[in-house]
């Protein structure tokens, strides 16, 4: 019976698993240390937030070109050349102030980012057998985002205690590690990508799909919320003085993940969507009200929980729905596309919320927070009711 069932677990797989924590620890470290140190040292929330949007925008500028270039390529080769890039700009931050060069840097690092993640992601595929596939991608799943909820729970936590220079250092030894690692990864060429070359693609076919962009864009709205609370949770926790405290935000993120990542996923395969879209939608939002309403510990840790509910379920749930809704042939396309709409999330919501912090405070904008997820539910009710009439429709006819 043992062997009817593929290993899921070889030492390649979790050699790419351990890389993909490694190397999301370190760019989600230094996405939200950035921000916190631009913030400190320019006094101004926006400039903070303005590393996060060159960093995302970059990477998602640079994710459809190499979607494109995937096939064509030796992917170990390129993974090592481009973590050794990445290396190579952390050492260039050290000991910089100068806010051209640090966005320069961050553009560069989000280059990185955009390359690697979408190699390691297509290594774990690789590797992935066929019958496990769902099973496996939501262990790779969850390395992503252990490694983006810890990351700037670690960074606030080095800021809280050391400096800027001493968490760079620590990512520096992250980066080298997944560097080593990657060296020990045996990449084949499958003949089938010979067959995927010879097809006559062109570039809007290879990058997007229509049927995928509303997920698309509602996993963007939610993460712009996620955005604030990435680049300004930590501004939140000086107003509240929670002091170093405010980092187990993230740390409890991560256990909630752990604990509905699996639920939410059986949920899906038998109920669909909505069974845990709605419910998702109404976490937010008392999420994001406990929040700006924190004046100690408990109400804080108790908006970690529920904010983390809705987290655990967004972004899987609207992924699969993509992923649903397009052709088998496309569904790499709609992954990079979900790929891409988080990433644009997060850069868009640096800036528009850090503006909005500047205006309001942090308490304001977490309130004023909530109204993107005022807006994900209309769209998400809209396009429900909209589904039932033409469902209605087609059966009549």
């Amino acid at each position: 019976m043992s062997s009817s069932v593929s290993k899921l677990w070889t030492w390649q797989f979790s050699l790419t698993v351990l890389i993909t924590i490694g190397f999301y620890l370190c760019l989600q470290m230094l996405t939200g240390g950035f921000s916190i140190f631009v913030t400190n040292i320019s006094h101004n929330p926006t400039m903070g937030g303005v590393m996060t949007t060159a960093f995302m925008f970059a990477a998602i500028v640079t994710r459809p070109m190499i979607g494109m270039l995937l096939y064509k390529i030796n992917i170990k080769k390129l993974l090592c050349f481009s973590l050794i890039f990445v290396f190579i700009c952390i050492v260039a931050s050290y000991d910089q102030e100068a806010m051209p060069l640090l966005i320069t840097i961050r553009v560069l690092e989000g280059v990185g980012f955009g390359v690697t993640t979408t190699l390691l992601a297509t290594l774990a595929t690789n590797l992935i057998p066929l019958e496990r596939m769902g099973e496996g991608i939501g262990y790779f799943g969850m390395a992503t985002s252990l490694g983006t909820t810890l990351g700037p729970m670690i960074a606030i936590s080095i800021l809280h205690t050391f400096s800027f220079q001493y968490l760079l250092i620590i990512t520096m030894f992250l980066i080298l590690f997944s560097i080593v690692a990657t060296l020990f990864i045996k990449y084949e060429k499958s003949e089938t990508l010979d067959v995927y070359i010879s097809q006559n693609k062109s570039i809007l076919d290879s990058i997007l799909d229509k049927k995928a962009l509303l997920p698309c864009f509602l996993v963007m709205l939610f993460y712009c919320t996620y955005s604030g609370i990435v680049n300004f949770i930590n501004g939140l926790g000086a107003e509240a003085h929670l002091g170093a405290k405010v980092s187990f935000f993230f740390l409890i993120l991560a256990i909630v993940i752990i604990l509905i990542r699996p639920i939410s996923g059986k949920v899906y395969d038998q109920l669909g969507h909505k069974y845990l879209i709605y419910p998702a939608s109404i976490c937010s939002v008392i999420g994001l009200v406990l929040i700006s309403a924190t004046h100690g510990l408990v109400v804080f840790f108790i908006a970690a929980i529920f904010y983390g509910i809705a987290y655990s379920i967004m972004q899987p749930s609207f992924q699969a729905w993509a992923i649903n809704r397009v052709s088998a042939e496309k569904r790499g396309t709609a992954n990079a596309m979900v790929l891409s709409a988080m990433d644009l999330g997060m850069a868009l919501g640096a800036p528009v919320l850090g503006s909005v912090a500047n205006l309001t405070g942090y308490r304001g904008m977490y309130n004023l927070s909530v109204l993107l997820i005022v807006l994900l539910v209309v769209m998400y009710i809209s396009s429900h009711v909209k589904h039932t009439k033409n469902k209605k429709g087609t059966s009549v006819n």
